[in-house]
């Protein structure tokens, strides 16, 4: 099993759950079969009774499992079905080795951090991403793994010392680790210092990208690239840039262009495993360039109690989306509070109420 790791330094919400699909998508691409696994370092069991204010949408699986958005990411990205054992958080790790101790597992050693939680968490990663997660009922050629939050939270800290022990587990030929960070343009000047900090915050964990991923509004500039090249100790040619597109199904094509195929192929000796030499993208790059082509426009009015925070119906949008997608429509959401819909009576009851509600249809 070759394993990919993907963390993230600066700030949150850079987008590692669309570039880690974005890898997976041109993976799969190259004929290989792949599996994801996010880690979540809060000490919630799963996202269930997180609030969707808090914490987006909970995108359910399958077996019922009431897991993190991202999931939802992959399995669109990447047409696979995971189980809730796919999402590890702090809360199921914890558990598990508390019920362990119980059940005298460990013979009346002290339980500590080092080595019972960062066995737990490694000997979990191994047995996940065997599971097969795709029609053909066989196991995966690599797995995906993004770890939650930034690098220098407490909270993830024993997961990043988990996979540094994991490096020397599987073997340096079998572990890829990837860093998404934010290069922000100030003065018109592209800035590497964020990313020259998250990098090294990363080092002292005693973990080494191999490949940054670079957000930022416009393509990183090979004056950048080289500095970041220099002062993070990886290649000009893995220090990839990922700005703004006009849809993120653009994220794939944009890492192949870049070569990161051949790139990951190199560092996880996949010669053999990969069935083409260049992805074939075919069908996703026909959907992505035909999506920035429609003149037409549907609008579609969507009623929630989250509205505030539209991550919270994620899943419905992607799947209104898709659909827009299929009737080469582009898609026009106007987000209506369910709460502005009523109003208290004299007698406290709730009257329902029309409020300026915008006439759907096709234009």
């Amino acid at each position: 099993m070759k394993y990919v790791i993907v963390s993230g330094g600066v700030v949150s919400g850079l987008g590692k759950g669309v570039t880690i699909s974005s890898v997976g998508r041109m993976l799969k691409g190259c004929g290989l079969r792949v599996t994801s696994i996010k880690i979540d370092p809060y000490l919630n069991v799963d996202a269930g009774t997180m609030s969707p204010f808090e914490h987006g949408e909970v995108f359910v699986l399958n077996d019922g499992g009431e897991s993190d958005l991202d999931l939802g990411n992959y399995e669109r990205f990447l047409s696979i079905n995971l189980t809730s054992d796919h999402n590890i958080t702090t809360g199921k790790i914890y558990r598990n080795v508390i019920a362990r101790e119980r059940r005298g597992d460990y013979l009346g050693k002290t339980v500590q951090v080092v080595p019972h939680i960062t066995n737990e968490i490694q000997e979990w990663i191994e047995r996940v991403a065997k599971i097969p997660v795709d029609d053909s009922g066989e196991s995966a050629d690599v797995c995906l793994i993004e770890v939650g939050g930034t690098v220098g939270d407490i909270e993830s800290s024993v997961f990043f010392e988990a996979l540094r022990q994991f490096q020397f587990r599987i073997g340096d030929e079998n572990f890829c680790l990837m860093f998404v960070s934010l290069v922000p343009i100030l003065s018109d000047e592209q800035k590497t210092k964020p990313t020259q900090h998250g990098v090294r915050d990363l080092r002292s964990l005693g973990l080494s990208p191999k490949v940054i991923f670079c957000r930022c509004p416009l393509v990183l500039e090979q004056g950048p690239k080289d500095k970041i090249s220099a002062f993070c100790h990886v290649d000009p040619k893995n220090v990839i840039s990922v700005h703004d597109v006009n849809n993120v199904y653009h994220v794939p094509l944009l890492l192949t262009q870049q070569g990161l195929h051949r790139i990951i192929s190199k560092e996880l000796n996949l010669g053999d495993k990969m069935g083409v030499e260049q992805p074939d993208l075919t069908n996703w790059s026909e959907m992505a360039h035909k999506l920035d082509g429609f003149t037409k426009s549907v609008n579609i009015a969507l009623i929630g109690k989250y509205t505030g925070f539209q991550d919270s119906y994620l899943s419905i949008i992607k799947s209104l989306k898709h659909a827009s997608i299929a009737c080469e429509r582009s898609l026009e959401l106007t987000w209506v509070e369910a709460t502005h819909l009523e109003k208290i009576g004299k007698n406290g009851d709730q009257i329902s109420v029309k409020r300026n509600i915008i006439r759907l249809g096709t234009r």
